[in-house]
């Protein structure tokens, strides 16, 4: 097996490529926890996911403590891994905090919108388009996933965009959570998202970075208005 923790700690190839492998793993356990192919309460097996990554589970472990930090995971000596339950009161705060955060995101070190990232919005657009036809919660919550990590490609600010990812895969399930417990009108969402995609890459296109963080404040905003548990909690 590649064990991660046996890569020497000086920075060559051999250990960036452990790096990067790390984070992916990272990101795939944080994904399936998002999109709640490990629903809350979920007990997940150190055995099984290093067989399936093809690690060793000293390196695993550094994965699942990370998540752990990161409020999606939880660990209890001589039982298990669990995945998180929904603490609405903490997450109501949470996405107050986000709100704020998305200004900062577009005038704190800002990066100017590259022609790839406006053409990967047009992406975007086509896959928001589709879902009108195609409804599903799971590819909205992919969509919503790729066009918040695309935005943070408009800061070079690392901590705010640590920390802005680590808040927002802490709420993104529950907007999935209440959608298949049909709290959440999905056609709805999806024609507001689709008039929010619209109105973000016009903000790209002519590099008005303000604009756009002042639009994604109001857009979490009115989403987290929508969202009847966590108004409810607040």
């Amino acid at each position: 097996m590649d064990d991660i923790a046996m890569i020497p700690r000086q920075t060559d190839p051999e250990r960036l490529r452990a790096r990067d492998r790390y984070d992916l793993i990272h990101d795939e356990i944080r994904s399936r926890i998002c999109l709640l192919d490990y629903p809350p309460g979920m007990r997940l097996s150190e055995t099984a996911l290093a067989s399936e990554f093809g690690i060793s589970r000293t390196p695993l472990r550094r994965v699942l403590a990370r998540l752990e930090d990161e409020g999606m995971l939880r660990s209890m000596h001589g039982v298990g891994t669990f995945v998180t339950d929904v603490d609405y009161t903490e997450l109501g705060q949470v996405f107050r905090l986000r709100r704020e955060l998305a200004v900062l995101q577009t005038s704190l070190d800002p990066v100017p919108p590259s022609a790839a990232l406006i053409a990967r919005f047009v992406t975007f657009q086509e896959r928001g388009r589709e879902l009108v036809d195609a409804p599903t919660a799971r590819a909205f919550s992919e969509l919503d996933r790729d066009t918040f990590l695309a935005l943070l490609e408009l800061t070079a600010n690392a901590p705010l965009r640590t920390m802005s990812a680590a808040l927002y895969f802490r709420t993104a399930r529950i907007w999935l959570q209440q959608v298949t417990a049909s709290q959440i009108d999905l056609m709805q969402e999806i024609e507001i998202y689709n008039n929010e995609l619209r109105d973000m890459l016009r903000a790209l296109r002519l590099g008005d970075l303000d604009a756009l963080g002042h639009m994604r404040r109001g857009h979490i905003s009115m989403s987290f208005a929508r969202m009847p548990a966590l108004v409810k909690a607040s």
